[in-house]
């Protein structure tokens, strides 16, 4: 925070749940309040339309008595949004949090004023590096002032990244905390499991817990994979919301909020929601299967245990998985204690059906894609 007040430029690498959207916000916040404008001042580029609407929700918290306003733009809404957008683009509302696809769809209609803009704020560049999104950024670089504070936030810094931020940022303070380690707090399972057991064990957690109403997540790595589970799930007389890209912008929203006011305790979703949700009280996280990635294992299971609270990760773990989870087991540097499934569950045999592509919950190693006024007061630009 002192950094970003003193005008610095930041690079910097946080895992999730470590505070630094309230870090590099009250600053920018504060810096509004000193220095107010009639014009966009902030922009924030952000990865996915989760972390857009959960930024602009922080943002709505800590601005409520200081009339700044901001507006989340990102894709998936009717022209009715897209015209908002626009206003706010055009007559200034003084930060906005953007995916960068439907910025760039914006900025192509030339209407877009930036001519003010103070501060550039990339978060999760690396979740945006790996969706592709490195030349609409630099795209979007070029529609801004040159002299502005820029700050980068990443939870991982390979060298693409160090290269990336050579281009954007101008000699900046590097920050590290604690990389590729989850929260104290999260109590780490797995089962050994063939592909046949999954649904049959993950049936038998969930009920046998189901009367404590604990808030459960469920990661699947395909948008099949999640419908698949739901579905089962459901027969078997659960409450169970899913969250993947085939659903509307309005149905993620809606089991999300369902989801956080208690009504579904059960939500299956795929990595879109590792990232970018703030839910309080995630009792367990289940990885249906393991992901490809290690950092992707990090930001699933610290959906739990955050601020300083306690929580359990399960993970299925597959005979041709093993290998995959013993790579994270290194990048966390910790061992994760591996159970046999439950006896009743010994007999069911891996058919060739269910070995394939771990039958029809089969795992990928693709990463999701995608793209994504006058100057309005907080609250009733949200109606």
């Amino acid at each position: 925070i002192p950094i970003i007040m003193n005008g610095q430029d930041v690079l910097a690498c946080a895992q999730t749940g470590t505070g630094k959207t309230a870090a590099f916000l009250l600053p920018v916040l504060h810096d509004l309040c000193e220095r107010p404008t009639d014009a966009i001042a902030t922009l924030i580029l952000v990865p996915t339309r989760e972390l857009a609407i959960q930024i602009d929700q922080q943002l709505e918290g800590l601005a409520y008595f200081t009339g700044i306003s901001s507006l989340a733009i990102y894709g998936g809404r009717d022209g009715g949004a897209f015209n908002q957008e626009k206003k706010a683009l055009t007559q200034g509302a003084d930060i906005i949090v953007a995916t960068p696809g439907r910025l760039i769809a914006h900025l192509n209609m030339g209407y877009v004023k930036f001519g003010k803009l103070r501060h550039l704020i990339l978060d999760e560049a690396d979740r945006m590096l790996d969706m592709g999104f490195a030349p609409d950024i630099q795209k979007i670089t070029s529609y801004i002032p040159q002299k502005r504070q820029n700050l980068m936030f990443s939870a991982t810094m390979p060298p693409k990244i160090k290269s990336f931020a050579n281009k954007i940022l101008n000699n900046p303070a590097f920050i590290q905390l604690a990389i590729s380690k989850p929260a104290d707090g999260i109590m780490q399972w797995a089962y050994r499991v063939n592909s046949a057991q999954k649904v049959p064990l993950l049936n038998h957690i969930l009920t046998r817990k189901q009367d404590e109403r604990r808030r459960t997540l469920i990661f699947a790595s395909t948008k099949s994979s999640v419908k698949d589970i739901a579905a089962d799930l459901k027969k078997s007389g659960l409450d169970v919301g899913e969250i993947h890209s085939d659903l509307e912008q309005d149905d993620r929203k809606e089991a999300l909020r369902q989801f956080k006011n208690g009504n579904l305790p059960i939500l299956v979703a795929t990595d879109i929601l590792s990232r970018g949700i703030d839910v309080k009280n995630i009792h367990l996280v289940i990885n249906f299967d393991v992901p490809s990635d290690g950092e992707d294992y990090i930001h699933r299971i610290g959906r739990t245990a955050r601020a300083d609270t306690e929580g359990t990760a399960l993970t299925f773990v597959t005979r041709k998985d093993a290998r995959k989870f013993k790579d994270i087991e290194e990048l966390m540097g910790k061992e994760v204690r591996l159970f046999p499934v439950p006896d009743f569950l010994q007999d069911i045999k891996e058919t060739a059906a269910s070995a394939k592509k771990g039958g029809r919950y089969g795992s990928s190693k693709s990463k999701p894609k995608g793209r994504g006024g006058n100057k309005r007061p907080r609250r009733s630009a949200k109606n």
